[in-house]
């Protein structure tokens, strides 16, 4: 019942030039068309590439697919490098990070001021921040088997978002687990702060760092919807339902400080809305329900007409240690992870409860690795370490049936290694990059470039086969001829089409 599920990859990743900056040239042509290219994209910057995979049977076959889309980014950047760490390299002020082009058709026009509009409203420099996001959905023979189990009599779709939605409400519970064993990210460049106050620590002139950070990126200082509690707005995860509803609500809402920011001004758009959000996936979450969307289908419309197909954990930072970003036994012990929250009981989130997942996450990020940590739970406090202990135990039964569903052992491994890292905070991958960044004399810079240049000779001396390297040629040719057929067929104008954009019903109205 367990085997058979679907596994997919994004990884971001900083192009940056010889002196370490972020790369002020366009996306390489030879890639593709961002705008349409299903597995070579960019985020939020012209110089952010993502990397996609499909969905994979098997966490190896994920793996390969980024590493060989990897080999074939490197071919077309020249002296280029792509960055090895989830905090970005220096940072030249805020102008120095360019932001992504798409086109100009009315599709693209959209994503690129989108992204014009996340630069006014919280800086460019936090979104150039770059993680690996791990998409996972059940075998679809799972749900009916799990249902019958159950004696549930709901409609199956209905059935499986309301399984999903409890598997996403307990991730967010147990979330501060994932910063705490795969964070990566507890030093930055002074550039990136801009000369803004902060509480971490001085590394050396040119770096800062939490002495016990696990992942600043999933702190204070990186891409969180801080402003909540001013613009009182958090998306509600009792149902599917009411999780849809709280992001129309939010999409569909002027927000006072937005409005001050402007839309159309000067001849161009600044925003696309002054609303609390632009479109639904400006929210931040740690992780989010997904249906994939039909041509231009927006989320929450995709989610209420086909229901939750699969989940989006996007709280994993890139992993400096490994070339690909990520590595097998972290995928094994996510999958568990997940299996285990989606099986586990998940009573709704009240009030009281949010505060306590908010601050715990906030907690870990800046000072995980601290000797009896204390978290809250149920209003009480219970130590990192002790808790961390009580998910493995649970997750005991998940892996062992993960391992015989799947004919192996390497579930039960990677569960065991990460107790290990559980024991011992010093084999996190976060205490590792500062205790390199000691012995050898280096900041973060020195540290990130080191690492990178090992990661570009990884990718230099790898080959694709023929077939892999003719499959990602002909993506790269078929995207520019998609989006060449999108530029073609606009027939409204742009202020036509958001307006079609943002009123589409769930009837498709």
């Amino acid at each position: 019942m367990l085997a058979g599920a679907a596994i997919g990859l994004e990884k971001e990743t900083l192009r940056v030039s010889p002196d370490g900056k972020i790369a002020q040239t366009p996306h390489p042509a030879k890639l593709g068309a961002p705008l349409t290219h299903p597995w070579i994209t960019t985020d939020y910057s012209e110089a952010l590439t993502e990397l996609i995979t499909p969905p994979c049977t098997d966490a190896r076959e994920a793996l390969n697919f980024l590493r060989d889309a990897q080999v074939f980014v490197y071919a077309a950047l020249g002296d280029e490098l792509l960055w090895a760490t989830s905090m970005p390299c220096v940072v030249a002020g805020e102008t120095s990070i360019p932001i992504a082009r798409y086109g100009p058709s009315n599709a693209g026009m959209m994503k690129t001021i989108y992204r014009r509009g996340l630069g006014y409203r919280y800086g460019r420099a936090m979104q150039v921040i770059a993680g690996v996001h791990f998409n996972y959905s059940m075998a679809p023979e799972f749900w009916p088997a799990y249902q019958q189990l159950l004696g549930d009599r709901q409609a199956p779709e209905d059935f499986r978002s309301t399984h999903y939605m409890g598997l996403v409400r307990n991730l967010q519970r147990l979330g501060w687990l994932v910063p705490y064993l795969f964070g990566a990210s507890p030093a930055v460049c002074k550039s990136f702060l801009g000369g803004k106050p902060t509480q971490l620590e001085a590394f050396d002139e040119n770096s800062c760092y939490g002495p016990a950070a696990t992942s600043l990126r999933m702190g204070d200082i990186g891409y969180q919807n801080n402003r909540e509690a001013e613009i009182g707005f958090k998306a509600n995860y009792d149902s599917l339902a009411t999780y849809i509803a709280s992001l129309e609500y939010a999409i569909s809402t002027p927000c006072p400080e937005y409005e001050a920011i402007g839309v159309f001004v000067d001849g161009e758009y600044r925003q696309l809305n002054a609303n609390i959000l632009q479109i639904e996936n400006e929210y931040y979450s740690t992780i989010r329900p997904k249906q994939t969307p039909v041509n231009n289908e927006r989320p929450a419309l995709a989610l209420r007409r086909r229901g939750i197909d699969y989940v989006e954990l996007r709280s994993l930072d890139v992993n400096a240690f490994d070339p690909l970003g990520i590595h097998q036994s972290q995928l094994d012990f996510l999958e568990a992870f997940l299996v285990f929250c989606l099986l586990d009981d998940s009573p709704l989130i009240s009030d009281t409860e949010r505060g306590e997942i908010d601050n715990n996450e906030l907690l870990v990020a800046h000072r995980g690795r601290e000797p009896r940590l204390a978290l809250a739970r149920d209003g009480r406090a219970v130590l990192l370490h002790d808790w961390a202990l009580e998910v493995c135990d649970g997750m005991e039964l998940v892996c062992g049936a993960l391992d015989e569903a799947n004919g192996t052992t390497r579930y039960m491994a990677a569960l065991r290694q990460q107790r290990e890292v559980i024991r011992d905070p010093e084999a996190t991958p976060s205490a590792r990059m500062l205790r390199e960044m000691r012995d050898n004399s280096e900041g973060f810079f020195d540290f990130a470039w080191r690492m990178s240049r090992a990661h570009e000779e990884f990718f230099k001396q790898a080959a694709l086969s023929p077939a892999r390297e003719s499959f990602f040629h002909e993506a790269a040719s078929s995207s520019w001829a998609r989006q060449e057929e999108i530029e073609a067929g606009d027939t409204l104008s742009f202020e036509d089409y958001l307006r079609r954009y943002y009123t589409e019903t769930a009837e498709g109205d």
